[in-house]
């Protein structure tokens, strides 16, 4: 008999959730950066394990003090992520030295009458007697199963699979055996170009940027073109993304476009431009396109 069910995976920011929904899911279905908050929509991983589909929702990262409208609408979806799941993974990065805001999730979650789970992850980064005693600060009654794992390293990952295949209710799957993700071709590729625009350029500069594919063409060779627009906030930012002579454009589009043809399994033609769009972060139809209410980051 299959099995079915909902799992939300929430934390603070860059505790690794989208590392482990890759690993779980065993393709890249989330953009992974070591910078803070790169999620910024609710994405769906499916992860099988025999007779049970698992779907791990991945949110973006929770933090206490959101200022921006993006950032406020990001923290909103993902505490909304939390009503139907049918259960909870809390991923907490054990390399931190400060837990306050993982503690204050966690706090807020016992309102949440569902089943809950602490992920203890990156455990590779901290001695082992350090990680059992962050375990017994994350010990709640309404905790069912705290994990050590290594969502890079893989460490662990296949625990956290057969725990919840052995949870699920019975109940037909909602996706396809071969389909890994709810996030449509055309928003992967502008989220990995959005992905190496996150490492490649510093400071606050990708937190003004969003990307658009404009086109997507299928070519009679199997290969595909895609078309894309990387939106800036202010002329200043333009000749950043640019970089002298095009170059740090045409690496940002190369690192993209051979992820995409690994992703896609076959010939990749990328094309980026830059424009300035200066209130962007203000306009509701980039909000709906990825499932953001515009209206909650007010």
């Amino acid at each position: 008999m299959t099995k079915c069910g909902f799992v939300a995976v929430v934390g603070a920011p860059n505790a690794g959730k989208s590392t482990l929904i890759n690993a779980l899911v065993g393709s890249k279905v989330t953009i992974v950066s070591p910078k803070v908050q790169t999620t910024r929509q609710r994405i769906l991983g499916v992860a099988l394990v025999g007779e049970s589909q698992l779907i791990l929702v991945d949110t973006p990262g929770i933090f206490s003090t959101p200022k921006r409208r993006l950032e406020k609408a990001m923290v909103r979806s993902a505490w909304d992520s939390l009503r139907d799941a049918d259960g909870i993974m809390l991923i907490v990065d054990v390399s931190e030295r400060d837990f306050t805001e993982t503690h204050r999730i966690l706090n807020h979650l016992e309102q949440y009458k569902t089943r809950m789970t602490i992920v203890l992850n990156k455990i590779d980064l901290i001695p082992k007697e350090k990680l059992l005693e962050i375990a017994q600060t994350f010990s709640r009654p309404y905790v069912d199963q705290i994990f050590m794992i290594s969502a890079l390293k893989g460490d662990g990952v296949q625990d956290i699979k057969d725990y919840w295949a052995l949870k699920f209710p019975e109940g037909p799957w909602l996706f396809p055996e071969d389909q890994v993700s709810d996030l449509s071709a055309r928003l992967l590729a502008a989220e990995i170009t959005r992905e190496e625009i996150f490492n490649r350029l510093h400071e606050e500069l990708p937190y003004s940027i969003w990307v658009a594919t404009e086109s997507w063409e299928e070519r009679q060779d199997g290969s595909v073109k895609i078309d894309q627009v990387i939106y800036v906030q202010r002329e200043s930012q333009r000749p950043i993304v640019l970089g002298k002579g095009g170059h740090q454009i045409k690496a940002i589009g190369k690192a993209a476009r051979q992820q995409l043809m690994v992703i896609f399994g076959r010939p990749v033609h990328l094309f980026l431009q830059v424009k300035v769009k200066e209130k962007w972060i203000e306009d509701p139809r980039l909000y709906a396109s990825i499932g953001l209410d515009f209206k909650s980051g007010a």
